[in-house]
């Protein structure tokens, strides 16, 4: 099985309308001999991450959560204060959510790389 590359351009696009596309791309749902337990998918580049558009007030409005398990462990992050220090991480993340909680899914994030 031959991956192929994908570059997907980010500039002006949603960051949910992207993820969906990358998704579907990592995981091989544009082949016609995907199966859901395989590993099929294909390599995908994003380029222009930095210019991407948050819709609505995601920007100011939109936290992360981490629990350490503790009482008063839950910590937030702002979406604006991950974006200005990586953004690269937030493209992470919502693909991440997007993609079946099984053990294909380290292997399929492992083939994104996101170009600011």
């Amino acid at each position: 099985m031959e991956r192929q590359t994908h570059t997907i351009d980010a500039a002006g696009r949603p960051l949910g309308r992207v993820a969906t596309q990358v998704v579907a791309l990592l995981r091989g749902k544009h082949k016609e001999d995907f199966v859901p337990n395989k590993d099929i998918g294909d390599f995908v580049v994003i380029t222009n991450f930095g210019k991407v558009k948050f819709t609505g007030k995601k920007l100011e409005k939109k936290n992360y959560y981490r629990y350490s398990g503790y009482p008063g462990g839950l910590k937030e992050i702002p979406l604006s204060r991950i974006f200005s220090q990586d953004p690269a991480q937030v493209m992470r993340r919502a693909v991440l959510g997007m993609l079946p909680k099984n053990k294909l899914r380290d292997q399929q994030i492992k083939r994104l790389k996101v170009e600011l």
